[in-house]
């Protein structure tokens, strides 16, 4: 290696990779084209699949290198350099990690050529693409990889102060409306609010798009965080109004008190920072949350919910049951028809009330698959006891989310050619206050089911809105009255009078009204008297599985 390169030998370039090595975070190369040897920064050894900063065989090396699908590129490059003249060298590409996970590098050089223009060395640098900055230009800040520095600085680990994780509130929405350049602007004019009531020892970093991070770490109170996250919103407000209310928007909060934290590690507080400011936002946005262990605890469990739900969806819905319980035909005095209701139970969690599941269910839009599955069980069981009693009907509850978001209505359809049934033996089921919720997709499908014959029972009436206009424009054959609303009747004489009217209109206009929530014989005899056409409740039987349904009630 006795070469010069621009009058340095290969020896003293490895003493120049090595001096640099730990100034910069790029890896400086070195590439003997005519000796097929190799030098790079030693870093790069602990960063990507190297056994060495230095080898021969330099071609073959690197081809093991680089990610398979991106060695044609760099090969032809090199033939490039080698034989047609070219110069300089410029690609982004990929090497592989020391997991053989591609990672995105710039690599840059020149080449240097002997006194017959062969090439014979190129030098240069390389950068890795996808590492995240450690600065902001938009906002002028700092990012999270400073704020991880800063929080790993502790001596003990621990932190003492408060942390604020701000998120501006719908900022989508301003890109949209103004456009990314107008966006860019209010992310540098909240950075430059936020850092100009910020005490001396706090500092501001601008971690991910719309969101800030306030770190102080000089023993405040939380009291006094809510305090500057009070002057951070009237500062907003101030420039906004400068701005002549061009743009208006607001900004959320989340507070963690490193003393109510145990781990002070940064993916934890972040990870705890990030569930603050999202509560804020879920419990109505411009305001700030307190970072609580029992919320968080809840929001774990239901995490852990949702995740166990999905197992069992993949898993043929193991854990989830369909159980149905009797309504009776109060006028002739039998069983007319069954409520499906979902069950779901775990071995880790037990029986887990429908309170709980079925919100979830519908957050994660795991209600259509499982919506999916319960009308499947409900036809099923519908053609089951139909064979012992001919004219039975099943009652199914719908999400608003299985209409809005999934062909419910042809799933209906199937469901019934498939099990040989008449569109008049499955009762679709919608909540009342759910119908503020409705558009064009929801009329559509009332409309679907007007047309095949499909009757609709409108469930919880009277614990909502109450507008009769929709039992006649939604084709509603069967009101439902909650067992709140039951309550109130059986022990409140001007309630009962109220329901008592309430059955006589829904009659007058030929529609037939079902009472729920009856469990003694004493509410029988009272409700009886209001006339009702079908009643659900303790009193005739509790929700069962389909063979104890069978056993009990159909056989």
């Amino acid at each position: 290696m006795d070469k010069k390169i621009a009058g340095i030998t290969v020896e003293e370039y490895h003493k120049i990779i090595d001096i640099l090595n730990p100034c910069m975070d790029d890896y400086l190369y070195m590439l003997d084209l005519q000796k097929d040897y190799y030098c790079i920064s030693e870093d790069a050894v602990k960063r990507f699949k190297l056994s060495a900063s230095w080898f021969d065989h330099a071609g073959e090396r690197l081809n093991e290198l680089v990610y398979p699908e991106d060695r044609e590129v760099l090969n032809a490059d090199l033939e490039r350099i080698l034989h047609q003249g070219q110069d300089t060298h410029n690609l982004q590409y990929r090497w592989l990690g020391k997991d053989d996970k591609p990672i995105w590098i710039k690599c840059r050089g020149s080449v240097l050529r002997d006194q017959e223009g062969k090439a014979e060395f190129l030098v240069g640098c390389i950068n890795e693409i996808g590492i995240a900055q450690k600065a902001d230009n938009v906002s002028g800040l700092l990012r999270a990889e400073n704020l991880q520095e800063e929080i790993g600085a502790s001596a003990d680990g621990r932190l003492k102060g408060f942390l604020i994780h701000l998120g501006i509130d719908n900022f989508k929405e301003i890109n949209e409306n103004k456009g990314l350049e107008y966006g860019d602007m209010i992310i540098a004019r909240t950075a430059e609010c936020i850092q100009s009531v910020l005490l001396p020892g706090q500092k501001l970093y601008r971690v991910v798009a719309d969101e800030y991070i306030v770190l102080d770490r000089e023993n405040r109170t939380v009291q006094e965080a809510v305090a500057l996250y009070q002057k951070i919103r009237s500062r907003i407000d101030r420039f906004i109004k400068e701005q002549h209310y061009e743009v208006f928007y607001t900004i959320s909060a989340g507070i963690l008190d490193f003393a109510l934290v145990e781990e002070h590690e940064y993916h934890n507080l972040m990870k705890l920072s990030e569930f603050a400011l999202n509560e804020a936002k879920i419990r109505g946005k411009n305001k700030y949350y307190l970072y609580n262990t029992e919320d968080y605890q809840v929001f774990l469990y239901k995490r852990e919910l949702t995740s166990l739900m999905l197992q069992a969806i993949n898993h043929d819905f193991e854990g989830f049951e369909a159980y149905f319980q009797p309504i009776m035909d109060v006028r002739a005095d039998k069983l007319s028809r069954a409520e499906t209701l979902l069950r779901f139970h775990t071995e880790k969690l037990g029986m887990v009330s429908p309170v709980e599941f079925i919100p979830l269910l519908e957050e994660s839009n795991l209600i259509i698959p499982v919506g999916r599955w319960v009308l499947e069980q409900a036809m099923a069981a519908c053609a089951r006891i139909r064979k012992d009693i001919p004219d039975f009907r099943v009652t199914v509850n719908l999400s608003y989310i299985q209409i809005l978001k999934s062909d419910v209505l042809e799933e209906i359809r199937k469901g019934l050619e498939k099990y040989q049934l008449p569109p008049e033996s499955v009762v679709i089921e919608l909540t009342e206050s759910g119908l503020l919720e409705s558009n064009s997709l929801f009329a559509s499908f009332c409309e679907g089911l007007k047309e095949q014959g499909i009757p609709l029972a409108l469930d919880d009436f009277g614990t909502g809105y109450s507008n009769f206009r929709y039992l006649f424009h939604l084709n509603v054959h069967t009101i439902k009255i909650d067992r709140s609303l039951t309550v109130r009747a059986l022990n409140n004489q001007f309630e009962n009078n109220l329901l008592r009217h309430m059955s006589d209109m829904v009659h007058d206009i030929d529609l037939k009204l079902c009472i729920e929530g009856i469990e003694t014989e004493e509410e029988l005899e009272k409700i009886g008297k209001i006339d009702p056409d079908y009643i659900r409740g303790y009193y005739f039987g509790r929700p069962c599985p389909l063979n104890q349904f069978l056993e009990q009630y159909v056989k």
